[in-house]
Order: structure tokens, then C-alpha cells, then sequence
């Protein structure tokens, strides 16, 4: 099997925050220390989603899944090509990326970064690829998962990279 360089065992976090800049400023923190980012990201994110929204309604993939987002910024503020992948305890409102004016509740973000400016679309079709070819069980797993172990596993072994 194909290692999957998209994810780190050591960037993947839980958070119990109930709002986006809560949960930016909390994972940027992380990021910061890993030396993933750079001390422009936790601005540069919190403007960009608040400019441009990234919550995704997934009820067109299958009703029952839990919506997600996929915030992200400029590579001038990051220092690699990740995913990250956040868990939230409880749904935290995110603006609608199709319709701005509605918020979403969200349970799970794909937090992009990445500093090759021609990659970003890329990442984001894996994501949503991954999203729609995913049997929706498993995806209802993943959504429900609590321990930043568990979550870095399952997605190693089902994210398929292009």
C-alpha cells in the first residue's frame, strides 16, 4: 500500500471550540510549533474564511453525513503540503462556500495546507473525491471518531492520493 504523505500522525487534533476562530487560533497554535506554519497563518486563515467561506453541505453526497469545511490560505504562510484534519465535538457554524449568507453546522474540517499555489484546487478534488467515493458508513465512522490516532489511521488507509 501507497504511504499516504498527505497526513501527519502529529497534525491531526480534536477540538471542543464552537466557533472557526476559536478553533483556527487553537490549531494554528499547533501548527506553529510544529514549524508546519508560520506566524502569519492564524490572520491569513481567520481573514480568508471569513472572506472566502468553506463550509460544504454534504447532504447532496448522502442526508445523514455531517457538513464539513475546508479552510485554507495562502502559501506564503505555510511551510509544507498537508492536510489536517480536525474533529469537532460539538457542530460549529461555518459559512455556506455555494451560499454565504447561510451558515452551516459543521462537525469535520479538511484543513489544507499547502505551499505549492498550483495544488490547492488539486487537494481540494481529493478531498471531495474522497468524500463522494467513500461509502458513506465509513465515512459516518470517520465523522464520529474522537481520538486523533484512530482518525490519522483510518484516513491513511482510505485517502487515496493522485
Amino acid at each position: 500500500m501507497k504511504e499516504n504523505n498527505l497526513f501527519s500522525a502529529n497534525a491531526v487534533f480534536v477540538s471542543d471550540a464552537t466557533d472557526p476562530t476559536t478553533i483556527f487560533k487553537e490549531v494554528s497554535a499547533k501548527l506553529l510549533t510544529l514549524d508546519l506554519v508560520n506566524d502569519g497563518f492564524f490572520n491569513g486563515i481567520n481573514q480568508r474564511e471569513q472572506q472566502y467561506p468553506t463550509g460544504i453541505d454534504t447532504s447532496p453526497i448522502a442526508k445523514e453525513l455531517p457538513n464539513i469545511a475546508v479552510p485554507h490560505t495562502e502559501g506564503e504562510f505555510v511551510n509544507t503540503c498537508l492536510i489536517v484534519p480536525v474533529a469537532l465535538k460539538k457542530p460549529v457554524p461555518f459559512k455556506n462556500m455555494i451560499a454565504p449568507d447561510q451558515s452551516l453546522p459543521v462537525k469535520f474540517l479538511f484543513m489544507i495546507l499547502n505551499n505549492n499555489p498550483e495544488g490547492q484546487a488539486n487537494i481540494l478534488a481529493q478531498i471531495m473525491d474522497f468524500l463522494r467515493l467513500t461509502p458513506v458508513s465509513k465515512l459516518q465512522a470517520l465523522f464520529n471518531l474522537t481520538e486523533t490516532d484512530k482518525i490519522y489511521q483510518f484516513l491513511s488507509k482510505n485517502f487515496s492520493q493522485k
